[in-house]
């Protein structure tokens, strides 16, 4: 499976490196988008899900780094949740 990448700046202007075991992210973000808080949480939740799915498919076993990216993910969201317009941009997905 084809680990990707996928860069996003918060709202605060921070920028974190994620991770996920499939390519299947590409489906979800675009480079230079951007996506009201939810909406990014909403759509990471399904792509790192389909992608732990991917891997327990092919493993036998989910992706526990996918899960704990995820959780990593929605800790630093936890910050601007209440901000109104709080937007996130998908800076890259390699």
């Amino acid at each position: 499976m084809p680990v990707m990448h996928f860069h996003v700046r918060w709202p605060d202007a921070s920028e974190t490196r994620c991770y996920s075991p499939s390519s299947v992210v590409q489906e979800f973000f675009a480079p230079g988008e951007r996506y009201a808080l939810e909406e990014f949480l909403q759509r990471t939740r399904q792509a790192l899900g389909m992608a732990s799915e991917r891997v327990r498919a092919r493993y036998g076993f989910a992706c526990s780094q996918a899960m704990d990216q995820l959780t990593e993910i929605e800790r630093i969201a936890a910050r601007f949740t209440g901000i109104a317009d709080a937007e996130v941009t998908v800076v890259a997905v390699d």
